[in-house]
Order: C-alpha cells, then sequence, then structure tokens
C-alpha cells in the first residue's frame, strides 16, 4: 500500500470547527411550528425523533471532510529506494619536475603530466561519459614534490577543491624539487584516519621513484593498513627517455630529452599492502580508464526514499463532504425535520 501523506496539515485545525457546526445545526428552527409543545412532549419518543441529530452530525462530518481535503492528502507514485554511505577519498598528486614531461595528447596538443591528471581527476570527481562522478563522496588533496602539502581538507564541496586543484604547479625551484612519495601518503592518512567514514581511500599518483622526505612510502603503506584505508597507485608514463620543456636563450622553450624512471615495485607493494590495487598509465587514454577502473570498483551506498510524483487524493473527501451537506438538508428539511 502506498504511504499517504499530506501537503498542509495545518489546514485540519479547521476540524476543530465541527463541534461548533454541530451545535449551530441543532438549534437551527425546525420546519413545522407550533402554538404548543406540551402535545409533543407527553409522546413517546419515535425513531425519527431520535434520528433528528443526524443531519447535524453530518454537516459536522463534512466540515471535517473539507478540513481534511485542504490537508491535501496525497501518495508518492514514483519512489526511489536507495542506500547512501559516502566515501573518504584523498587524492594524493605528484608535483615534482618530472610531471611537466609532455608525453600525454589530449586531442591533437600534448600536455604536460600534470596537466592530464587535473582533467582526469575533474572527471572523476564531477562524472563524464566514462565515469558517473562522486557527488556524494567526500574529497580531499593532498600534492608533493620534495614536500607535502595539504591542500584541501576532505570536503563535499567539489566545485572549491577543483578549483584549488586547477592551482596546483610544476614546481620551478630545484630547492622544492623532489618525489616525497612516503611523506604525500603518510599526509593523506593523517588527514583520513581521523574522519569517522566507514570505507576510507587515498588515490596516489607519481611518475617517479621515492627520493625524498623522511616517510618510507612502505611504511606509510603500513599505517594506511593499520587505520583501514585502502591506496590504489597510479604510475604515470614510463620509464626512459620523455621530453621536458626547458627554457632557452631569450626566453624561449624548446623540448629535450630527459631520463625519468618509475618505481613501479614500490607503487605496487604500497597497493598489495592496503588491499588496493597498482595502474600504470602511459597516456591520456590510459589514465582515464585506470580512473574510470578505480570509479567502478569504489562505489557509495546509497539510503533514502525519493518521492519524484505525486497523486492528489483531496476530490473524494470534498465528494463526500458535499454529499452529507445534500443530504443532512434534505434529511433535515424532510423525514429528520425538527419541530421548534
Amino acid at each position: 500500500m502506498p504511504d499517504w501523506e499530506l501537503r498542509d496539515p495545518l489546514f485540519l485545525l479547521a476540524a476543530l470547527l465541527a463541534p461548533l457546526v454541530y451545535w449551530l445545526a441543532a438549534r437551527l428552527p425546525g420546519a413545522v411550528t407550533y402554538s404548543s409543545l406540551e402535545i409533543v412532549d407527553r409522546a413517546p419518543r419515535s425513531l425519527r425523533a431520535r434520528l433528528s441529530v443526524l443531519p447535524a452530525l453530518g454537516l459536522a462530518l463534512a466540515t471535517a471532510l473539507l478540513a481534511l481535503a485542504l490537508a491535501g492528502p496525497r501518495t508518492g507514485d514514483a519512489t526511489t529506494k536507495v542506500s547512501r554511505e559516502g566515501i573518504a577519498i584523498v587524492m594524493v598528486v605528484d608535483r615534482s619536475g618530472s610531471m611537466q614531461a609532455r608525453d600525454f595528447v589530449e586531442g591533437d596538443v600534448s600536455v604536460d603530466r600534470l596537466q592530464a591528471v587535473k582533467q582526469v581527476f575533474r572527471d572523476f570527481v564531477l562524472g563524464s561519459d566514462a565515469v558517473s562522478g562522486r557527488p556524494n563522496d567526500l574529497m580531499g588533496l593532498v600534492a608533493f614534490a620534495r614536500y607535502a602539502d595539504g591542500l584541501c581538507p576532505l570536503t563535499l564541496d567539489h566545485g572549491n577543491l577543483l578549483a584549488i586543484l586547477d592551482q596546483v604547479e610544476i614546481v620551478s625551484e630545484r630547492s622544492e624539487d623532489g618525489t616525497a612519495i612516503g611523506e604525500g601518503l603518510a599526509l593523506a592518512v593523517e588527514r583520513l584516519r581521523r574522519h569517522p567514514a566507514k570505507s576510507k581511500l587515498a588515490i596516489l599518483l607519481t611518475d617517479g621513484v621515492n627520493n625524498a622526505g623522511d616517510v618510507d612510502p612502505l611504511r606509510a603503506a603500513e599505517l594506511a593498513r593499520s587505520f583501514g584505508i585502502k591506496v590504489y597507485t597510479i604510475g604515470a608514463g614510463r620509464t626512459g627517455y620523455a621530453p621536458i620543456p626547458v627554457a632557452g636563450p631569450g626566453g624561449r622553450v624548446r623540448l629535450q630529452r630527459a631520463y625519468v624512471e618509475i618505481d613501479e615495485d614500490t607503487l605496487r607493494a604500497i597497493a598489495e599492502k592496503t588491499h588496493g590495487r597498482y595502474f600504470h598509465a602511459t597516456n591520456a587514454e590510459g589514465l582515464a580508464q585506470v580512473v574510470s577502473e578505480i570509479d567502478a570498483l569504489e562505489r557509495s551506498e546509497i539510503t533514502e526514499i525519493r518521492y519524484l510524483q505525486y497523486s492528489a487524493h483531496y476530490a473524494g473527501f470534498v465528494g463526500a463532504a458535499l454529499a452529507l451537506i445534500g443530504l443532512s438538508s434534505l434529511a433535515g428539511s424532510t423525514l429528520l425535520r425538527r419541530l421548534p
């Protein structure tokens, strides 16, 4: 059976007028007038006399039905019943100098690895043809090079998160360059462990080898496992020579081949320790596919009942009220008329 509800339940207060209507209707003058009631008072009360209160009762009941009709009784026709339990996710993004390698292509234009990562993570959060988006999940952002920075705490304000992601830049100072994978992951674990969400995970993306920071990546993975945090690791690009922009004379930028290396063994070990998975993406399309797989693996559970369409049922109550008014008026002036 459908669940009934009232659109404007305050109108039910009008039903309090029903006793007043009955009191007034029971005192209306009769249709027949006599000079004296002594003869009538001495006569035994007939069934018709005892039923003479029915017209007043009918009017009182009609008042209550009209109040119910004004309250707007309705039922939901189409419902969506799902269970909702959001996931807490921290994206851990490498912004070291090697991320400027321009070996990823979007359309017909080569882009650096960080730019490709930004677009793919944007689609992961908001959704695209390949992924459905994460509207119900808390998202956070950590970026790292020689040092790790917590750029955005866990939030449902995904617009602000993506605005911060857009501002992430590859380090330009040599003193800040490096790849502190362990510190980046450790900071993500610190953000996640304090949150009450039942499902917590980190997505770690890098194109290098841990060569900075005081935290060993596998030690950070142990911490993640101890707090029930799953880590998906992504190796971007490939080990070997890649074109990297270099400033030349006169401020002109040219591409120069430079050797880059990915520590796939460490990334794979991190994923295995935390019951996650390791992915390797050598181009923008592969990176998008990887994120799509992660999106399919980790879905939110949803719990809510949402009424999408309603059927109003006031007409039946109005019809019944009008019928009672008509019958009460007719009976009160004919079969059940009263003497004053």
